[in-house]
């Protein structure tokens, strides 16, 4: 007689498995974004001259009335002087012309002048008054001149390249000779579709949301790399209209952009980064989360697979919502006692049996009847049993 061959057991599939959370989450909405300077200035020539020097290393970080540019000023000094040398004679002649109406005055009184000779007197104080104002004027212009050829900053921030060299010719308010950016705050401006708009205010109207007039609207940042939102701003700006080709209101954001910590590195936001916004709306409430690894889709529907009493995998459909720090809102579908699988879904089907593990190593969860486990404990009984 042939011994009886037993067919091994199909080893059953590991599985990790972890419990629903229930946490306090806020719904928001997420819009994309571009940074854009607080302020921008570009860099002109007051005055006529060629270019004599630069005081600037390209793209480095410069303060409010720091030295950029200084033009030749060797002819605005020779104007400067020559204004003076006018005032200086037009002061030595309304000296003379004052000296000679104080005298008409007491002759006229004296009745020794005609009142010919008065008048003329008069007139020609006055003109000499006059010629010292044009004159003072004109050394104010020279002066102001002059003080154009140095070109200096008129915001503190970050400065691009020189666009003119030394020894070129620069002309009045047409010469570009570069830009500057202010980087502190920085602005973050994005769009807001119509139905997306229409929700937020019906919101605001039924008071489960703040308006911007009523207090700080705040929104969270995060940059291309980022999958959070580390950074924090303030809404502080809407336009009036919708744009009619998009159908969007354009909203800006103010974010702080501090210099760094040692002032040597660079700041973390400049204009023109691509960004996500996400914009909270409502009150904060409860919720039930799992991990985003356990969602499904199929055909559009997004479901779990969750592990039964008996170790069998159950399919069940969910409906979802927003993400939460890696954690995914169910709206219906999932209880807390559930066991939802969160690795391993390639390998499982519906009605398949799983031999389940806690997802987090650090908190093991007692083991489920009928796992590898319960039968090594079992096996080991037995074998003590026969050999006592």
């Amino acid at each position: 007689r042939k011994p009886e061959t037993r067919l091994a057991s199909p080893k059953s599939t590991v599985v990790s498995v972890s419990r629903p959370e229930l946490g306090e989450v806020i719904d928001y909405e997420e819009f994309t974004g571009r940074t854009q300077a607080f302020r921008m200035t570009e860099v002109r020539a007051r005055v006529d001259g060629y270019l004599d020097r630069i005081l600037f290393k390209d793209g480095t970080e410069v303060n409010e009335n720091d030295l950029l540019f200084v033009i030749d000023q060797r002819p605005y000094i020779a104007e400067r002087d020559r204004a003076k040398a006018a005032l200086a004679q037009a002061q030595a002649r309304q000296a003379v012309f004052e000296a000679n109406y104080a005298r008409a005055t007491k002759n006229y009184t004296s009745r020794t002048i005609s009142r010919e000779e008065f008048d003329k007197a008069s007139g020609d104080r006055l003109e000499a008054d006059a010629s010292v104002g044009v004159a003072r004027a004109n050394l104010d212009l020279a002066e102001l001149n002059l003080n154009y050829t140095e070109v200096k900053a008129l915001i503190g921030g970050r400065i691009s390249r020189r666009l003119v060299d030394v020894g070129n010719l620069v002309k009045t308010d047409q010469t570009m000779l570069t830009t500057i950016v202010a980087l502190d705050p920085i602005y973050v401006y994005f769009d807001i579709d119509e139905r997306t708009l229409l929700r937020l205010r019906r919101l605001i109207e039924e008071g489960k949301m703040r308006s911007r007039e009523q207090g700080e609207l705040p929104v969270l940042i995060a940059l291309s790399d980022e999958t959070d939102f580390p950074h924090k701003g303030v809404i502080d700006f809407s336009e009036n209209t919708l744009d009619a080709g998009t159908g969007t209101l354009r909203v800006r954001a103010t974010i702080a952009n501090p210099k760094p910590n040692p002032p040597r590195t660079t700041r973390f936001l400049s204009p023109g980064m691509f960004v996500r916004v996400r914009l909270p709306v409502g009150q904060p409430r409860q919720a039930i989360l799992v991990d985003e690894s356990a969602i499904g889709t199929d055909q559009g529907k997004k479901y779990v697979y969750l592990v039964n009493n008996m170790n069998k995998v159950v399919k069940r459909d969910v409906k979802v919502g927003s993400l939460h720090n890696g954690k995914r809102m169910i709206a219906d579908g999932l209880k807390l006692t559930d066991r939802v699988i969160v690795s391993g879904l390639q390998r499982v089907r519906e009605g398949v049996k799983v031999d389940p593990e806690p997802a987090e190593k650090s908190e093991p969860a007692p083991p489920a009847a009928g796992s590898v486990a319960d039968k090594a404990e079992t096996e080991s009984k037995a074998a003590k049993s026969k050999s006592g």
